[in-house]
């Protein structure tokens, strides 16, 4: 995505689960920020990432870590702050989505959508918060679902987490304004990514623009909000207008 200001320069921020899809183009957006890329598998990913990265001219490192495990995010937060400095800029975007009825979910895969989803974006925000409150400027920006609203075509499992991502994202708005830090929510659907890959519901004429969303259009409401101070607390929909309220 071409950027022509730069004002993040000087800033650095950190997005999870940036080894693809919309973490990948949330990283090469950045207007100018220094990026850590987190990942948990997809180490070679990463890397091809950290080099895009470098290659317009930012510092970039990338952070194995699993977001969902709390003493993994301490290490990922001390090797950033070591690496490039204080994280001014968030983006909880680790997340993952398995297609389940209803009657097919267990108990262990709930758990693992609720942890990876949303109990991740709790713990690196956890993590980051108090360097933002020390230089009275933070922005967040949590990456929910349109199946917040909806329901959406994974499973109740997956709904609830992004639902969950609401909540946190109101509570740590109304928290943190008085500290120079906002939070925001974005909500996509049916983003082309590997992530609705084979899912046969995942069909463009389900989205009133009649085509899938690119990451690099979610990348740029993201960046959008790193860049406003005034927006807080709001969910912006990057949807085609499959949900309009």
């Amino acid at each position: 995505m071409a950027v022509d200001r730069q004002e993040l320069v000087g800033r650095v921020a950190l997005v999870t689960g940036a080894s693809r899809g919309i973490g990948r183009a949330v990283a090469l957006a950045g207007a100018g920020a220094d990026v850590a890329v987190d990942y948990r598998e997809r180490g070679q990913d990463a890397e091809a990432v950290r080099v895009a990265v470098e290659r317009l001219g930012r510092r970039c490192v990338t952070v194995g870590a699993d977001v969902a495990v709390g003493s993994d995010v301490t290490r990922m937060v001390d090797l950033v702050h070591r690496e490039l400095g204080p994280i001014g800029i968030l983006v909880n975007n680790a997340g993952i989505a398995r297609s389940q009825a209803a009657e097919d979910i267990t108990e262990a895969d709930w758990d693992e959508i609720l942890d990876t989803n949303l109990k991740s974006a709790f713990l690196v925000t956890r993590g980051v918060v108090p360097g933002m409150r020390a230089a009275h400027w933070g922005r967040i920006v949590n990456l929910s679902s349109v199946a917040a609203h909806v329901g959406g075509i994974i499973g109740p499992h997956y709904s609830a987490s992004k639902a969950g991502m609401l909540g946190l994202t109101h509570s740590y708005a109304s928290i943190l304004a008085g500290a120079g830090i906002t939070v925001n929510a974005v909500a996509p659907a049916l983003i082309d990514t590997a992530m609705i890959a084979g899912n046969p519901q995942a069909r463009p004429e389900r989205i009133p623009v009649g085509r899938l969303g690119t990451s690099e259009e979610v990348a740029e409401v993201v960046l959008m909000l790193a860049r406003n101070g005034y927006i807080n607390g709001q969910t912006i929909n990057v949807d085609g207008g499959l949900y309009m309220h």
